[in-house]
């Protein structure tokens, strides 16, 4: 069965089509790195890693490449308020989104591209439009001629006479017409900047990921995708220059995940509603936040409160004694049960469903709701006084599988007790051999207080750290 994804480009469904067979070029909009990186940075961060992940799963070669803004007003402000220098303030938040995308289990990107490292491919590109007549230079600065490019538009459904309604020509802003987007600014006195023909200045925000795009990937990609939000202007000024450059279609699929709301309401510094990763992995555990992302389909917007959070940790921790439920009995298995081959073919059918949910637009809420079927299959499965080993081992490879997509670890790591709790444990065991009930209690106390939790199970004595 062939995936199908939704083409923001053409609003429908269509069955992926890379363009080298078993290759995939994938190019995502990465953050600027002015501060650390908030929540709604956070979902285009999962939703397509896991769309790397399953394109992987699918046997794929997946090309991924992420680019990083390190460059621009914000980040000019932000190292003034900071009296430190752009790249300085930059490298800093670059090494901590790595650690917060790292907490969510977000794997790097094959390529984490920076503006500042590319800047002869940009300077290049603007060069290679004025040349074609798609750009021009008005005091310093450089604009891309917007109507030139026949189809302007096409990406966000949006026409040149509806765009030119709500355009205008800023104050300091020399162009043709309003709808002229900047590809180079010219610099302000004190400003970082780069030496072009001309003049001193720095790269627009738009131009950047189409030189890195074309540097990493080629002419035409496979995949681009990022949040919602960027579909206008930053995609469809993308789409423009690139297409006038090279002639070509500039990618073949585009995606775009829906946004995120605050306790209903749209995520916003002016509302004061505004959640960085790196306070919320503090208050939270990482992987809850991620399996909370995937519980909604990536194109529908999601709705955010730390009621939800501790929902989803409390549904991933069922899951998760499933698995270790079943890793326990495997310690004590037989393959003394009965129908073992009929257990196979139904555990097998979960996989068939999984793949055929993530094939439809990579949809991991109903991927989810399966993998909560395969525990309670589990679950009833353990119920039995019998057990194979060859089907415990795989509900786990099934588990492992999926987890693998979600990038969801399903299985309990452990820190090793230390020996003063292990003797206590122990001490426990022949407390309650000799029938001596108190001081086993006793000892179940002592070590709840050092967060340790025991269970008491017919194969034997389970503990967790709480």
């Amino acid at each position: 069965m062939a995936i199908k994804l939704y083409n923001t480009l053409t609003q429908k469904k269509e069955s992926f089509q890379p363009i080298e067979e078993g290759k995939v070029k994938m190019y995502v909009c990465g953050p600027t790195v002015y501060n650390y990186i908030h929540i709604g940075n956070a979902r285009p961060a999962i939703v397509f890693d896991v769309v790397r992940r399953y394109l992987e799963y699918r046997g794929y070669d997946v090309r991924y490449i992420s680019n990083f803004t390190d460059v621009d007003d914000k980040l000019i402000r932000a190292a003034k308020e900071l009296g430190e220098e752009v790249p300085d303030v930059a490298e800093r938040f670059i090494e901590a989104y790595h650690e917060d995308t790292g907490a969510l289990g977000v794997k790097r990107a094959n390529e984490h591209p920076r503006v500042t490292e590319n800047m002869e491919e940009i300077i290049a590109f603007i060069e290679a439009l004025i040349e074609k007549d798609f750009a021009y230079e008005s005091d310093g600065d450089v604009y891309f001629r917007t109507k030139k490019f026949e189809g302007y538009g096409k990406l966000s459904h949006q026409s040149i006479d509806e765009l030119k309604l709500g355009s205008r020509i800023g104050v300091g802003e020399k162009k043709e017409d309003p709808l002229d987007f900047t590809l180079w600014k010219k610099a302000k006195e004190g400003e970082i900047s780069w030496s072009s023909s001309w003049g001193e200045g720095r790269p627009g925000w738009h131009i950047e990921c189409s030189a890195m795009a074309q540097k990493y990937l080629g002419d035409t990609i496979d995949i681009h995708a990022g949040g919602k939000d960027l579909a206008f202007p930053h995609h469809e000024n993308e789409v423009a220059q690139t297409e006038a450059l090279t002639g070509h279609t500039f990618a073949n699929y585009w995606l775009h995940n829906g946004y995120i709301n605050i306790n209903n309401e749209k995520m916003s510094k002016s509302l004061g509603n505004f959640v960085l990763v790196h306070d919320l992995i503090k208050q939270h555990d990482p992987e809850a936040i991620r399996f909370f992302m995937l519980s909604v389909h990536y194109r529908n917007p999601i709705n955010f409160n730390h009621e939800l959070l501790e929902s989803a940790k409390t549904a991933l921790d069922r899951i998760k004694d499933t698995v270790e439920n079943i890793e326990h009995r495997l310690e004590n298995s037989a393959d003394l049960a009965e129908d073992v081959q009929g257990w196979k073919e139904k555990v097998e059918v979960y996989r068939e469903r999984f793949v055929a949910e993530m094939d439809d637009d990579f949809n991991t809420a109903n991927a989810i709701s399966i993998l909560f079927e395969l525990s309670k299959e589990a679950n009833l499965y353990l119920q039995g006084s019998n057990s194979s080993k060859e089907v415990l081992e795989l509900f786990i490879e099934r588990f492992n599988d999926f987890g693998s997509v979600l990038g969801v670890s399903f299985r309990e790591e452990k820190v090793l007790l230390d020996e003063d709790i292990d003797q206590l444990i122990e001490e426990r065991n022949e407390a309650r051999k000799q029938r001596n009930f108190s001081r086993a209690d006793e000892i179940r106390d002592e070590l709840k207080e050092q967060g340790i939790l025991l269970e008491d199970t017919p194969q034997g004595v389970r503990w967790k750290r709480m």
